[in-house]
């Protein structure tokens, strides 16, 4: 029985290309971590965030301090808010940052 001789540039291609489908296996999943929410969460004691009267809770907003707060607002019907309703994402106020679907601050501007 003859055996052909190995070609290496075929070698070397099947090599390179198996990292490259590892490499980008490992990428795609970093990247689907970032996409599903690697920001920090905003923190109530933030210094924007407590200037803007932000809470994680709508119901627990300084009524006497916020006059300009009304039952019913929530970062979820904010037209700033840019998350899905009821989870936490992103707000334009509090860039890099997480904002509770249920909180509110002072930019609260209704969807239209």
């Amino acid at each position: 029985m003859k055996r052909k001789p190995i070609d290496l540039r075929r070698r070397a291609l099947l090599k390179s290309g198996s990292i490259a489908a590892v490499s980008l296996a490992f990428v795609s999943r970093i990247g689907d971590g970032l996409a599903q929410g690697a920001q920090p969460r905003l923190d109530e004691k933030d210094q924007q965030a407590q200037a803007l009267g932000y809470k994680h809770d709508a119901s627990k907003v300084d009524k006497a301090k916020f006059k300009n707060y009304q039952a019913g607002q929530t970062c979820a019907n904010c037209n700033l808010y840019q998350g899905k309703t009821g989870d936490w994402g992103p707000c334009q106020i509090f860039p890099g940052k997480q904002v509770n679907a249920k909180g509110w601050c002072s930019a609260y501007q209704k969807k239209a």
